[in-house]
Formats: C-alpha cells, sequence, structure tokens
C-alpha cells in the first residue's frame, strides 16, 4: 500500500506542477495582452489619437458644409438676383449706369 500511496503523491505534485505552469503561462499570456493594449500598435494611446483626429475631420466636414451652403446661396443670388448682378458688375467690371458720374480718388506719390 505504501507504493500506491507513493504514487499518489507524485501524481499531487505532478498536477501541482502542471497547475502552476499553467497559471504562469497564463499570466504571462494576460500581461502581453495587457501590454499590447496599453503599447501595441492599435492600443489604447492609438485610439484616442484617431478619436479625435475623426472628430477634428468632422468639425472640418460641418465647416465645408457650411461654407458650401454659402457658396449655393451666392451662386443662386448671381443667377437669378438683379441687385447682386448689378453690384458685381459695379465692383468687379466698373460698369456705370448710362447719366452717372464717377469720381476716382487717386492718391499722391508723396504721401505714400
Amino acid at each position: 500500500m505504501t507504493k500506491r500511496n507513493h504514487t499518489h503523491h507524485a501524481m499531487d505534485r505532478r498536477r501541482g506542477t502542471f497547475k502552476k505552469i499553467a497559471v504562469i503561462l497564463g499570466g504571462g499570456a494576460v500581461t502581453m495582452l495587457v501590454g499590447s493594449l496599453f503599447f501595441g500598435e492599435m492600443g489604447v494611446p492609438q485610439y484616442l489619437r484617431m478619436l479625435s483626429h475623426a472628430q477634428q475631420l468632422e468639425r472640418e466636414i460641418r465647416d465645408l458644409e457650411r461654407a458650401n451652403a454659402d457658396l449655393r446661396t451666392e451662386i443662386e443670388r448671381v443667377q437669378h438676383d438683379p441687385v447682386r448682378i448689378e453690384e458685381l458688375a459695379r465692383e468687379r467690371l466698373g460698369l456705370v449706369r448710362p447719366g452717372e458720374t464717377v469720381y476716382q480718388i487717386v492718391e499722391d506719390d508723396k504721401s505714400r
């Protein structure tokens, strides 16, 4: 009977050793996973940078959409609003209505 108890004792030691090895390997795997979570290429810091960049891009998109809406309004006015068309003709082309007198102020070279 002592031989049988000795065998059980040896098997219990092996099981204990295997459990310790499994715990060590599992702990190492968990440590590697946590490390890659914080220091890996696609870890938390990278995620936070990407999130911030996405928010910045969303702000830029909203700004561009507003600018596009303003430009569409301006296009509509230039195509259909006679007052705006006249403004542009006067500003950019220097056109005047018949009978209007234009005064142009010219600065002296000395005053510059």
